[in-house]
C-alpha cells in the first residue's frame, strides 16, 4: 500500500495482499496448478475448468476474475451464448450432464448451503462425477474461490481494454461514423 489511514480518515489506496505477501501467493499458484492438474488427469476439459471459474466469480461477485476467466472461457472454445446464461445453467440445456454436476457442485461448494442441500448437490454430482472428476472439481472450487478472496480483498482492478478506452460518447460517434 502507498499510502497510510489517518486517523478517522479511510484508506484510497488498496493492500494487494498478493504483493504484500509474495510466498504465500507462490504458494496458492503453486495449489492452484496441482488443482489443474489433478482436473487433467481426471479427463476435466480446461473448458469446463473455466466454466467453473466463472461461475464462481459470478457467485462471490470478483469483477477482476470473471474479467480474466470469461475472456479465458472464450479463448478455450466456450460460447458467448453460454457464457451469457451461465448464472442460469439450470434452467436451460445447454450444458452437458457432466457439466451440470460440476456446476451442481462448484455451488454447493462456494455457497456452503444447509447439510440437507449439501447431501442432494452431492449426490447430484456423484451421479455424473468419477471419484477423480468429484476430487478434482472439488480443488479447482476450492483453490479458484481463494483466488476470489485475494481479488476481492486486495481490490484488483479491472482495466478497459485498449478498443474500450475511448469515452462511450465517443465510441458512439466513432461506430456511427464506421456505419456511414
Amino acid at each position: 500500500m502507498d499510502q497510510t489511514q489517518e486517523a478517522g480518515k479511510p484508506t484510497t489506496q488498496h493492500i494487494f495482499i498478493d504483493k504484500e505477501s509474495p510466498a504465500v501467493w507462490r504458494a496458492l499458484n503453486g495449489l492452484g496448478l496441482k488443482a489443474r492438474e489433478a482436473a487433467d488427469e481426471a479427463g476435466i476439459s480446461r473448458s469446463l475448468t473455466e466454466l467453473l471459474n466463472v461461475r464462481i466469480s459470478q457467485i462471490n461477485g470478483c469483477a477482476y476474475c470473471l474479467n480474466m476467466h470469461v475472456a479465458d472461457a472464450l479463448k478455450k472454445g466456450e460460447t458467448t451464448q453460454r457464457l451469457a446464461v451461465l448464472s442460469a445453467w439450470r434452467d436451460t440445456a445447454l450444458f452437458t450432464e457432466k457439466e451440470r454436476a460440476a456446476l451442481a457442485l462448484a455451488e454447493s461448494i462456494t455457497t456452503l448451503p444447509d447439510a440437507h442441500t449439501r447431501e442432494r448437490e452431492d449426490a447430484y454430482a456423484r451421479q455424473f462425477l468419477s471419484t477423480a472428476e468429484y476430487s478434482a472439481v472439488s480443488w479447482l472450487v476450492i483453490t479458484m474461490n481463494a483466488f476470489n478472496r485475494v481479488s476481492i480483498t486486495s481490490q484488483h482492478p479491472v482495466r478497459r481494454e485498449a478498443k474500450e478506452q475511448a469515452a462511450p460518447q465517443e465510441r458512439g460517434v466513432q461506430e456511427q461514423a464506421a456505419q456511414e
